[in-house]
């Protein structure tokens, strides 16, 4: 065979790799919520901190998704990629043996620092592997992966958790992890031009610690009342984001760089990354609230009706990627956006006595709407990249898609705590207790108003892309983000 054919299978391989990365991260995303009540009661952590087993992990992959990406920029995406598996392994282990609170969210924090470098070049090792005109079908593939975790942190993680233990939740990402890592050494190559980065540590602190000081007094409003500790957290996190956008505009290379945003369809494609993650991520938990609390469903139960969106979701996602190659990413995107705000709909419409099918219907529709919108505004940002920057672009794709769902979080479990006591939202949410008469019916009015507050961001993040397309016809030539760097269309 010739030198095409044999590059084909190696970056079929190369995408393999990739799509585990992204299947590892997705099944710890699912697998762990249906772990927390068995890591709250084992480890004794109170209702206020376990939640921080998620939100802890996400934060750090938002945090540092741009400059793991601008490393991979220096030093090459498939060693920053690689070297990211093999610290979300060690995280796993870790997570595995904890022994308590401290131990459970920090080595989680670890575990987050390998998910960032693993999410974070994922999409620009794709965009090296693959010409311009072949990404989207390598994306939607990618999507696959995703839908496919998913399904398997689901399965899984009920099985494990009800079956043998906790700990076996992450256990189960060491031997995927070094089967991965292994085939990575062996198919994945670098091929992309590499560039000396500075790294803006001080765009970190700023930006960390701003997000953490709000994270933190929107999640402890949940579960305590208002006092002056937490509009301090609150008021501080506003002022320290309001210093990183100073900074920013100051640095050399800054964390975010926001030359990139000049680039026609690159602003609209990552606004819609950032309201679909706020809007989207919290249907999840939502969603599980109302099966575990009004509903009175196992955690597994409840999880299992989800199964038929991703699995749908999952075939779909490769159409939608070959679509957006014949089609761009406008259409696919923005249809799929559309299709996001009718499942909602038919989420707030959820009451104590309607049938579970309206739930698997929901979801297979949320899973079609979000296999279509990810491919196609992967490759709307990745083609829009200058390739010197496809680290840095992957990495902004991550972080603002990250902001929205670590806020989506917080802003699912801010709601539900209005219609009910704060102690039993957490309660609920986290699987340990379910509702009943009118409790029940006050927490499912509660939970319609966060449905069509989602409604409305999705809405926000479908007219995002659907302005991409006008910009790129009125834009004219994009804008250099770097001396001697033009856009790639």
């Amino acid at each position: 065979m010739g030198d095409g054919a044999r590059t084909g299978r190696g970056n079929g391989w190369g995408l393999l790799v990739v799509m585990t990365g992204v299947l590892i991260t997705a099944v710890d995303t699912t697998i762990v919520v249906l772990a927390l009540p068995e890591i709250e009661r084992d480890l004794k952590v109170g209702l206020g901190s376990v939640i921080w087993v998620v939100i802890g992990y996400l934060l750090v992959i938002t945090l540092l998704a741009t400059q793991v990406g601008r490393l991979g920029d220096m030093y090459g995406r498939v060693r920053m990629y690689e070297a990211g598996f093999v610290v979300f392994i060690l995280g796993s282990a870790l997570c595995a043996l904890a022994w308590d609170p401290a131990a459970i969210v920090g080595f989680r924090l670890l575990q987050g620092v390998g998910g960032a470098f693993v999410t974070a070049n994922s999409g620009a090792v794709i965009a090296d592997l693959f010409p311009r005109e072949q990404r989207g079908r390598a994306y939607g593939y990618n999507a696959v992966g995703w839908s496919l975790g998913a399904v398997l942190g689901i399965v899984l993680g009920g099985a494990i958790v009800t079956y043998l233990s906790w700990r076996w939740i992450f256990w189960i990402n060491v031997p995927i992890g070094l089967l991965a890592v292994g085939v990575a050494f062996k198919v994945l190559r670098e091929q992309g031009e590499r560039r000396r980065h500075r790294i803006d540590l001080v765009g970190m602190g700023t930006f960390g610690l701003g997000l953490f000081g709000i994270l933190w007094a929107v999640t402890r409003l949940a579960a305590t009342a208002l006092d002056t500790a937490l509009v301090g957290f609150l008021l501080g996190g506003v002022l320290l984001l309001a210093v990183f956008t100073i900074v920013e505009r100051r640095q050399a290379e800054p964390m975010l760089d926001l030359s990139l945003f000049r680039i026609p369809t690159m602003t609209p494609s990552l606004l819609a990354s950032l309201f679909q993650g706020l809007a989207n991520f919290a249907v999840l938990f939502l969603v599980i609230m109302y099966l575990q609390g009004p509903r009175g469903l196992s955690p597994i139960d409840a999880s299992l009706l989800l199964v038929p969106g991703y699995v749908i979701g999952g075939f779909v996602g490769p159409v939608a990627g070959r679509m957006t190659d014949r089609v761009g990413p406008v259409l696919p995107a923005t249809v799929g956006l559309g299709l996001e705000v009718v499942a909602l709909f038919f989420y707030a419409h959820l009451s104590l006595h309607t049938g579970l099918w309206l739930v698997v219907l929901a979801s297979v529709v949320n899973g079609i709407g979000a296999s279509c919108f990810f491919p196609a505004n992967s490759s709307a940002v990745m083609k829009a990249s200058p390739p010197q920057v496809f680290g840095i672009s992957s990495g902004m794709l991550r972080t603002s898609a990250n902001v929205g769902m670590v806020f989506s979080f917080s802003m699912a479990i801010l709601i539900a705590s209005r219609s009910i006591s704060r102690g039993l939202a957490f309660a609920i949410f986290v699987g340990s207790t379910s509702l009943h008469g009118r409790l029940a019916a006050a927490f499912t009015t509660g939970l319609h108003a966060a449905f069509y507050a989602s409604m409305a961001l999705m809405a926000v993040a479908a007219v995002c892309s659907a302005t991409r397309g006008a910009r790129r016809a009125g834009g004219g030539r994009p804008t250099p983000v770097a001396p001697g760097t033009t856009a790639a269309g």
